[in-house]
Order: C-alpha cells, then sequence, then structure tokens
C-alpha cells in the first residue's frame, strides 16, 4: 500500500476519520483473528474497503460495482479497489473461521468498556429492527416503528456506554423479547466481561453494592426480572410501566444536572419508596414537566444521589 501526492480524491473526506477508525481498533488485533491468502490485496486493505464504503454509504458489496475503482483505490494507497467478485471472496475466506468475528468484536469491546471513565459502569440495552429485504429466508415480521409496519428484519439489541458509544451488538432473528435477551444473553456476557465490577468479598461487605447498572426501556420492566437482578447484584434503572397517580405539586423541587457531555439542564424531581406487585423495594423517580405531565423512573441502585438516578435515565435518548 502506497500514498501518492495527487491534486483530486473524490470521497477524501473519508480519510479524516481514518485516525478515529484506527484509534477505535479497526486494525487492531485483526492479525490475530483473521488469516488471509496473500495477494494484491492485504488484509488491512480489505477491512478499509468496507469501513468506507459504510463512511461513503455504498450499502452493499454489489454497489461497489458501480463505483470507480481507480478513484477508490486512492483512499485505500492502491491502484484500485477488489471488484465484488474479489472482495466476496476474500470477505469469505476472513469469516470462514467459525466465531472468528465474534472474538474479534469480543477483545474490542473489552477495551471499549475497559477505556469508560473509572467507577462508571454504566450500560444501555436497547433494540432496533433491522429490516430484511432479501428473499434467501421467510424471516418472522416484526413492528418496525419509524415506518409504522410489520415487516421482516432481525432485532438487534446493543449494549452501549452513557454517551452512546456501542460495546458490543446481539442480534436476534426470532426475538424472543428484550427481557429474555437481557437474562440469558446481554447480563452474562457483562457479568463475564465488564471491568470494574466489585470482587466477592466486596459485594459481600456492602449489602448495597452493585456489579454494574443495566438501563433500558419499558420493554424490560418486570417486577420479577427486577429482583433476579438484585439477586445477581445488578442495578436496574427504567421507566415505570404503571405508574399510577400523580404526585402531589409540592414533593417536587427544581434540580440542576449536569448531562454526560457537560451540558446542565434544570429538572424539577421527586422521590419516593415503592414497593412493587411481588414485593420489591425499589426507588421511585419523577420528573414533573411544564406541562403537569410525570415520568416515573424506577430504580434498584440504592447508593446513587437523586440527580445520578435522573441523569442516567434521561441519557437513554443518546442511544437512538
Amino acid at each position: 500500500m502506497q500514498f501518492d501526492c495527487a491534486d483530486d480524491v473524490p470521497l477524501g473526506g473519508v480519510l479524516w476519520a481514518l485516525p478515529a477508525l484506527l484509534s477505535e481498533g479497526l486494525l487492531r488485533h485483526s492479525r490475530e483473528h483473521f488469516t488471509l491468502t496473500e495477494g494484491f490485496y492485504p488484509l488491512e486493505s480489505i477491512f478499509l474497503v468496507v469501513a468506507f464504503m459504510a463512511l461513503a454509504r455504498v450499502r452493499t458489496i454489489e454497489a461497489l460495482r458501480y463505483e470507480p475503482p481507480g478513484e477508490w483505490g486512492r483512499l485505500v494507497g492502491l491502484d484500485r479497489v477488489p471488484e465484488v467478485r474479489t472482495l466476496r471472496q476474500k470477505l469469505g475466506e476472513l469469516c470462514a473461521p467459525a466465531g472468528a468475528a465474534a472474538a474479534w468484536s469480543g477483545t474490542l469491546a473489552k477495551e471499549w468498556m475497559a477505556a469508560q471513565a473509572d467507577g462508571d459502569g454504566v450500560y444501555y440495552a436497547d433494540g432496533h429492527v433491522r429490516v430484511y429485504h432479501g428473499e434467501l429466508t421467510a424471516l418472522p415480521r416484526r413492528y418496525v416503528a419509524r415506518q409504522k409496519l410489520c415487516l421482516r428484519g432481525v432485532t438487534d439489541y446493543w449494549v452501549n456506554a452513557m454517551d452512546g458509544r456501542p460495546f458490543f451488538l446481539v442480534s436476534r432473528p426470532v426475538d424472543a423479547g428484550l427481557i429474555e435477551v437481557l437474562r440469558t444473553t446481554i447480563v452474562p456476557r457483562l457479568i463475564a466481561e465488564a471491568p470494574g465490577q466489585p470482587t466477592a468479598a466486596e459485594l459481600e461487605a456492602d449489602p448495597l453494592r452493585h456489579r454494574f447498572t443495566l438501563i433500558f426501556d419499558r420493554a424490560g420492566y418486570s417486577p420479577p426480572f427486577f429482583a433476579e437482578m438484585k439477586a445477581l447484584r445488578v442495578a436496574v434503572i427504567t421507566y415505570h410501566k404503571f405508574p399510577g397517580e400523580d404526585w402531589a405539586v409540592g414533593e417536587f423541587a427544581p434540580q440542576i444536572l449536569t448531562l454526560v457531555h457537560g451540558e446542565t439542564v434544570t429538572l424539577t424531581l421527586a422521590e419516593r419508596g415503592t414497593r412493587l406487585t411481588n414485593g420489591l423495594w425499589v426507588r421511585e423517580v419523577r420528573q414533573r414537566e411544564d406541562t403537569g405531565h410525570q415520568v416515573s423512573v424506577l430504580a434498584t441502585d440504592y447508593r446513587s444521589e437523586l440527580a445520578p438516578i435522573a441523569v442516567r435515565m434521561f441519557a437513554r435518548w443518546t442511544q437512538d
């Protein structure tokens, strides 16, 4: 790979993202997990081509057929980018070892989670439907909110940081729902891989201490599930699905909150203890909007102050 001076490089703006891609690990550990037969296109060039395709909104390998190969070659320091057939062959070779891609992404996910600020331990789980337009398989239909239709697709569950940075992805062609995915896949993986968790002795010494905090929307509301997570020493924060009557206005007080990116906002908040239908005692935090509408949040984090609970829940919108 060699880069020469050029007066004009179409789509050269994607190169501005190259330092960020490299710092996030695009080529890190790639040779540890993948092998590629020696040829004109080294492993690194294939990774760069796929990354630049995503940045340039070239959505499929087939669509690369209609892009100028020589001009794209300048972006990766080669005479030309691979033809569609060659790129398919190379990607097939890279993905042939079962579990290689998952092991690579898992290694990077551990590094990304470890790079969080000390003591954060806050993870967001959010599900989105990825519509399938192919004809190779008849996937079940599910409701797509942005299109207000039931379409064939896969449900992707993203686990992200508080500021929206992604850690890992769980895909479900047949979706049993957020609670089941949290219970069987996401929580066990976080317990096994999330850094900075207290030791067994530290958990034993402090009954209110938890491993980490997991935040999700109303789809995960389930008092029995909250009790399961409490037994595992995992704190949960979510919206109350059945908040009941409004609280008295006199219970609310304005609070200045600092958001994840440093902005400050003033919210009118109140807090009570609430016993759920299964007898579990949780914290209930409410925000009163200017219209009088009250947003109810439940938390099994018994150690944090009121403000961080509110900030963490309302920062869920960064996941979209």
